[in-house]
């Protein structure tokens, strides 16, 4: 079998949804620039009252055996990156071989280790173990070794939520109505905003806590958004409210200094979401610097690299809690793995509604669990009717 097409692709369609969509955002590395920090949620503008359109582009591989495999949703400049630069490193190869597509991509790549490029890689990946599920007759969890387990807890992550008190009440409330167990929230301020942004965060801390009880896990992110002194400061602040983790204090190249906060802090230090490959990771790892590693599916090398990272991580005996922008690609990874390896699925509230929107049978928790699906493949199917257009990307 060898690969005869590799296709991307834009969806258009739109999503109903009452009221405001993005009602607030999350701290930025940039806000200690003032005309950043004034910036509102803008990731989603309305085409009309409840009414929100919606833009994506997929990836196609196609084969001379008439299988295929889909990766994706994906932005503009990774469907440029596969289009002019991966697609020639594919064609008339075999799909199956994802170890040897792998690593001929990363190394022809050589300024591609890390950000876009990376990520365009990523998608291939989850597309290839797609063809290859789809070949084998069997959801890729089961060529990965799995199941170890019938389903996955799942944490609601309530980005793009409001932080105003009455608002977070209502929502970690309906959270636990739901049958979550653990709920992630975003600060939204950071060092710069003096002490008025550090009484809003802790009051956003003991009203979810007051709201969920002590029963409920509690993440919280920072986002790269703060330093050494600050985490430090409120970590000491936030303590008696017990959460489950702190999640990025600090930029993702400040390894040594988020190592330093977890020396010196006693909630556990969560980190990983902007690393990228088993060496990105490994040295996190090294370096002592957190106590959850969180590598994204889609960003840090795919399904192939994330096997690899998985096991790395068991030789540390740390938890791989991957950052939550595939649903239906990291379900399957997880899957396969221990429990103790990987214990929960990330479950971004919002961004999974958009990045599922077309899909036909997209990945949603009950009663804050996943069951593990049966169909072949990861599970990337269209729904066509919610596509009211669709064109091939050609760069």
């Amino acid at each position: 079998m060898k690969i005869t097409a590799v296709r991307v692709f834009e969806l258009c369609g739109t999503m109903e949804h009452e009221g405001t969509f993005w009602e607030e955002r999350l701290v930025q590395p940039v806000d200690i620039y003032p005309e950043h920090k004034a910036q509102g949620a803008r990731w989603l503008d309305p085409a009309a009252e409840g009414r929100y359109p919606i833009h994506a582009h997929f990836l196609q591989i196609e084969t001379d055996d008439g299988v295929s495999g889909i990766g994706g949703p994906m932005s503009p400049d990774q469907s440029y990156i596969i289009c002019r630069q991966l697609t020639p490193l594919l064609l008339g190869h075999d799909p199956l071989a994802t170890e040897r597509i792998w690593d001929r991509l990363y190394r022809s790549m050589i300024h591609g280790r890390k950000g876009v490029v990376m990520q365009a890689i990523s998608v291939v990946d989850c597309a290839l173990w797609d063809l290859k599920g789809k070949w084998a007759g069997a959801p890729v969890y089961r060529l990965l070794g799995g199941p170890t387990r019938e389903s996955i807890p799942a944490y609601a992550s309530a980005l793009g939520y409001s932080l105003e008190p009455e608002w977070v009440r209502q929502r970690a409330a309906d959270m636990v109505a739901q049958g979550y167990r653990a709920t992630k929230w975003f600060f939204r301020h950071g060092p710069t905003d003096g002490p008025a942004g550090i009484a809003k965060n802790v009051e956003l801390v003991r009203t979810l806590r007051e709201t969920v009880g002590p029963d409920v896990d509690l993440m919280l992110d920072c986002w790269s958004s703060w330093d050494v002194p600050y985490t430090i400061d409120m970590a000491r602040r936030l303590e008696e409210y017990h959460p489950r983790w702190l999640e990025e204090p600090v930029l993702a190249d400040k390894i040594e200094q988020c190592a330093e906060i977890r020396r010196s802090v006693r909630i556990p230090i969560s980190t990983g979401e902007h690393e990228y490959t088993r060496w990105g990771l490994k040295a996190l790892m090294d370096a002592r610097a957190a106590d959850v590693l969180q590598p994204d599916i889609y960003w840090a090398g795919g399904i192939s690299e994330l096997l690899k990272i998985c096991a790395l991580a068991s030789a540390y005996d740390l938890p791989v809690i991957p950052h939550g922008h595939s649903v239906p690609a990291t379900l399957h990874l997880i899957a396969s793995q221990p429990v103790t390896t990987c214990p929960l699925l990330e479950y971004l509230v919002k961004w999974n509604q958009i990045h599922q929107f077309f899909l036909k049978n997209p990945i949603v928790p009950v009663n804050g669990q996943v069951t593990l699906p049966a169909g072949p493949g990861i599970g990337m199917e269209l729904d066509e009717s919610k596509i009211e257009s669709r064109r091939e990307i050609t760069f």
